[in-house]
């Protein structure tokens, strides 16, 4: 009997063993011959909606519309996403849908797959290196297109580009977020969806070297406050050709350098360069000592105003000439920074280029609280801008009115002038400056805005000043260069803002 025992007892071990193989070996052919079934497709992500000078001078030195003149001069892959591609120990890959002979039972994939899904790539919520509104999405090569177009409608994102990876054997591709949605709410969504198989912010890195001059002069508080160096890094301008009707621009000024795309003198009288033409010029799209708003757009010098003494003037015929002529040469975006009566002619002109899909700065005047409505600020087709200081104040020279729809830094700038020099100077014609080289950075980034959308995105994104809400002396506020930039093409571009 105690003989017989360990005998009895290695048979039993024998003839479990290979019970137990028998039944793996069923259920793994079982499990291969069941695909899990497909989950159902995420909600659609939820949308967010939207937005919607005294004088007759045109704003050069003493008092005047467009800009008074202050003092100084400055001579084993580690988590699957969407259960695409598993994780199967011991470090092997299998398809969706394939069991691997030492894969986990289908149980163990699923919670594989939601492990994977906890941890998610969404960008921790402090993270701000990265392009607030694109994802990296990772697909499989074997998708097709249809299956990809799909997958751009589904989650509402606009297609930049893509690139397929031999390390991976994938192709990744950048998309998007047109709607203001969070880059990590988005990535969210992705992952949750089958044909993905990993989806990221597109992150920004930098090379680790001595550091560098901030942008533009120290003096340039401007930048900061209208937050350009961000806007910068998604838009320059690009060739965006934006038209000065002003005084005669230097364009042989360092920090004009290649802008100039053309020239026009409206006048008929000898041209001399001016430094309120030049400073608007380098306010737009400077890019030396100084930077300007859009530092890759192209100016349209159009010269409409004669020199009077340290001023300059001009009259309805040279500036409809102008308008005209910019009209014909392809500008985008046309600056204003100068004031004077209700005009029907400019009026008219206005009208017409606005419904060319041409969008239209001017500055709202110098000549203070009591004065009535300047123009073609005051037009209904035009965006007037005013002007503050550093902190955020109203300039005391600005005009008020209900006309009034953003508002920039116009007080103490250091701006370019003739000679290749520069100098402080403030008033609202710098400010409708400034706001004309954002507006290039928006038609940089997306062509197809109407000058309405234009008005809606730096209306609906502008910091609000002042009493809440819009008011007669700042409009919407503060304008911020990097918000309207990143909300290009949204429900705040396409709100119509018309209403003064």
């Amino acid at each position: 009997m105690d003989v017989k025992r360990p005998a009895l007892l290695a048979l039993a071990v024998v003839l479990g063993t290979t019970f137990a193989q028998t039944a793996a070996a069923q259920k793994l052919k079982s499990v291969g011959a069941s695909r899990p079934a497909a989950a159902a497709p995420p909600p659609a992500p939820p949308t967010r909606g939207g937005g919607g000078g005294g004088g007759n001078n045109g704003g050069y030195r003493g008092g005047g519309d467009g800009g008074y003149r202050g003092s100084g001069s400055f001579g084993g892959w580690g988590g699957v996403v969407g259960g695409v591609l598993t994780a199967i120990p011991p470090g092997r890959f299998v398809d969706e849908g394939t069991v691997d002979d030492d894969g986990p039972p289908p149980s163990s994939r699923r919670s594989q797959q939601n492990a994977a899904r906890r941890n998610s790539n969404a960008p921790p919520a402090a993270e701000r290196r990265l392009v607030p509104d694109e994802v990296v999405i990772e697909l499989r090569n074997s998708a097709t297109p249809a299956q990809i177009d799909a997958l751009q409608r589904r989650f509402r994102l606009a297609r930049i580009g893509s690139t397929p990876i031999a390390l991976t054997g994938t192709t990744f591709y950048r998309w998007r977020i047109p709607d203001r949605r969070s880059v990590g709410a988005v990535v969210r969504q992705l992952e949750a969806d089958r044909l993905v198989a990993s989806a990221q912010p597109n992150y920004q890195f930098a090379l680790q070297e001595t550091a560098a001059a901030a942008e533009g002069d120290p003096a340039q508080y401007e930048l900061a406050k209208l937050h350009l160096p961000q806007a910068h890094a998604l838009a320059k301008g690009g060739k965006v050709r934006v038209a000065v009707i002003d005084s005669a621009v230097d364009t042989t000024h360092p920090d004009l350098a290649g802008v100039i795309a053309e020239t026009f003198n409206a006048t008929g009288t000898p041209v001399v360069a001016h430094a309120h033409g030049t400073a608007i010029a380098a306010l737009i799209a400077a890019h030396g000592k100084l930077v300007g708003a859009a530092p890759e757009a192209s100016i349209l010098a159009v010269r409409a105003f004669d020199p009077k003494g340290g001023s300059a003037q001009g009259t309805t015929f040279a500036i409809i000439k102008g308008l005209d002529w910019a009209v014909a040469h392809h500008a985008r975006v046309i600056n204003m920074s100068f004031a004077g009566p209700a005009d029907p002619a400019i009026h008219r002109a206005l009208e017409a280029a606005h419904r060319k899909g041409i969008v239209l700065i001017a500055a709202a005047g110098n000549a203070g609280p009591k004065s009535p409505p300047l123009y073609p600020a005051a037009d209904a087709d035009v965006i007037a801008v005013t002007g503050t200081d550093a902190q955020d104040r109203v300039l005391a020279v600005a005009n008020r009115g209900r006309y009034i729809a953003v508002a920039a830094p116009g007080a103490d700038l250091l701006v370019a002038i003739p000679g290749g020099g520069y100098e402080v100077s403030s008033g609202t014609s710098y400010a409708a400056a400034e706001i004309a080289g954002i507006a290039a950075l928006l038609i940089d980034r997306n062509g197809d805005l109407k000058p309405t959308e234009v008005r809606g995105l730096l209306i609906g994104t502008a910091h609000d000043l002042g009493p809440k809400g819009r008011d007669a002396e700042f409009g919407a506020g503060l304008v911020d260069a990097f918000a309207a930039v990143s909300a290009t093409d949204t429900p705040v571009a396409r709100a119509s803002t018309g209403a003064r």
